[in-house]
């Protein structure tokens, strides 16, 4: 899944830029004195706004976007070059100040004179800025103080990832966390290692280094001209396993300005992703997740109390279950569930291998001797998951999602293209949920799970969600 604080950041430029045009056009007429004909501020409100006063406002709206879109000025510059994209803002104002005053030449508008066009213009042009670099600044405070960093891999170790790295590490504010280098034994591998720069793989490793680590970007420096299979099968690679590619144009001898996908000091930096999981309905699936959660906390908090002085009655030990778990990124978080078996049942489970039933890494004995008299009940109505939702509100999982796996099934996955299932946030239900959990093999839930992030829709997720309380009710494939 794309970054969902840089979606959320774009999107708040796009919620903020219709307002800044509406105060800029108001700022300007009542600077010009168009509005000095109301005596007061009721007149000004009983004011006459036809049909075409509506239309035109809309269309000048509608215009403003597009121009900016057309500008670059939603997609991400995470590493773009500040200057550059305050050029952006003044060729986007401009363009959006020319097609006002188009318009009111077209519609013979008399108020709307080169002097309000003209203030309108600096008066929008100042605010977006002003606006942008705010939000900017208050996100670079937060990486450099070690907020919502990625982990990065460089491959390559010439002088131009020398240099690269030196850019990265001036520029904090762009929250990059240096992982290592990856590259092959060369003549210049001692120098660069005693400069204190780390090797944390060869090239042939690359994937196995990629399966074990927490990696959220890889950027290529490597010499195209001699490294070209290397570089494409890295970039399969991380593709496979859901990881962002970045390479530098440089080794192409782009043109920067043609370069497609930001630039990073005048270095064009395009770069290559798998995930669907974008734009808006990506922002109402994280809202989704907050509402629906925030609210059923509230509702079954008696049911919270209930299970919990049930599940002390019932047996000795804690009332959650808190298990390390692998989520978005290869990250690890706690998941919370209900106790439903006795205390120590983690630590009897190496005793049980032999009697594992599922196929593929996944542990499952569908009469499992660790079970409680209540934690039958509880993993059959599925009431074992419910304290998911305080995992959901704290951003770790969703509400719909390839299920979180656990560290020792995460050990035993073998083939590169599950883990992609790992490049979107895992969820409380999923497809595999709803179409006979247990009952199906791994392949199969692997299978549902790649289908769920290539297709993945808002009304996807919302089908799931339906389908998940029947599927509860049933008990289907419960185990």
């Amino acid at each position: 899944m794309t970054n969902f604080r840089r979606q959320i950041l774009n999107k708040t430029f796009m919620l903020l830029d219709p307002g800044i045009l509406a105060v800029s056009y108001v700022l300007a007429a009542a600077r010009i004195g168009h509005l000095t004909e109301f005596s007061s501020f009721a007149s000004f409100i009983a004011m006459r706004v036809t049909v075409l006063d509506i239309l035109l406002f809309l269309g000048l709206l509608i215009s403003w976007h597009v121009i900016f879109s057309s500008f670059g000025l939603y997609r991400s510059r995470r590493l773009g070059d500040r200057k550059q994209e305050a050029m952006d803002v003044f060729k986007a104002t401009s363009a959006g100040a020319i097609v006002l005053g188009l318009v009111a030449a077209i519609f013979r508008l008399h108020s709307t004179t080169l002097a309000f066009v003209l203030l309108f213009w600096i008066v929008a042009s100042s605010l977006v800025l002003l606006c942008r670099w705010t939000l900017r600044i208050l996100l670079a405070w937060a990486r450099v103080h070690g907020r919502h960093l990625r982990q990065m891999v460089i491959v390559g170790t010439n002088s131009r990832t020398v240099d690269f790295v030196r850019m990265i590490e001036t520029k904090p504010e762009l929250g990059y966390q240096l992982i290592g280098f990856v590259d092959e034994e060369w003549s210049g591998s001692q120098t660069f290692g005693k400069n204190g720069k780390a090797i944390v793989s060869d090239l042939e490793h690359f994937a196995d280094f990629l399966r074990e680590h927490i990696v959220d970007e890889v950027t290529i420096t490597l010499p195209m001209k001699s490294f070209y299979s290397q570089a494409a099968r890295i970039v399969a690679t991380c593709q496979e396993q859901g990881v962002i590619v970045r390479v530098l144009t440089s080794i192409f001898d782009f043109q920067p300005e043609r370069a497609n996908g930001g630039l990073l000091d005048q270095r064009g930096v395009p770069t290559f992703g798998s995930s669907v999981f974008e734009d808006w309905p990506l922002m109402f699936k994280r809202l989704l997740d907050i509402v629906i959660s925030s609210i059923l906390l509230v509702l079954l908090a008696p049911m919270f109390l209930i299970v919990a002085i049930l599940i002390k009655l019932d047996s000795p030990g804690p009332v959650f279950f808190v298990q390390e778990r692998v989520g978005l990124n290869k990250r690890k978080f706690p998941m919370y569930k209900f106790r439903s078996m006795v205390a120590d049942a983690e630590q009897r489970q190496a005793e049980l291998e032999s009697a594992n039933e599922a196929d593929g890494p996944i542990f499952k004995i569908k009469d499992d001797p660790r079970f409680t008299r209540l934690g039958k009940f509880l993993r059959k109505a599925s009431i074992d998951e419910v304290p998911q939702l305080i995992n959901v509100l704290k951003s770790d999982m969703s509400l719909v999602g390839p299920r979180p796996l656990a560290l020792r099934d995460f050990s035993r996955l073998e083939e590169d293209w599950l883990r992609r299932r790992f490049s979107v946030r895992p969820g409380i239900t999923c497809l595999w949920q709803i179409n006979g959990r247990s009952s199906v093999s791994f392949q199969e839930w692997m299978k549902f799970d790649m289908h769920y992030i290539d297709h993945w829709s808002l009304s996807l997720d919302l089908e799931i969600l339906a389908k998940t309380i029947p599927a509860v009710v049933k008990g289907s494939g419960a185990a």
